[in-house]
């Protein structure tokens, strides 16, 4: 018979307290993809609904004073 396993919940980390900057570059790269640049979705980050729309602002302005490259 199949077991069935649950995967464990991922805590949104902005509620748990961290932050995320655009000129912090560290925690930018986190949140994109490594071969095309593109920002993670939330299933993969773990944020809520509303720390991902900060997210994808800051990843937007990192991009726009090109801290992070948009394509790679």
């Amino acid at each position: 018979m199949a077991e069935y396993y649950r995967k464990k919940k991922k805590i949104c980390q902005m509620c748990a307290g961290k932050s995320v900057d655009y000129k912090d570059v560290d925690i930018i790269r986190k949140y994109i993809s490594g071969d095309k640049g593109k920002i993670l979705p939330r299933r993969i980050t773990g944020a809520c609904a509303r720390h991902q729309r900060h997210i994808a602002g800051e990843v937007k302005k990192a991009r726009f004073i090109a801290l992070v490259p948009y394509t790679k």
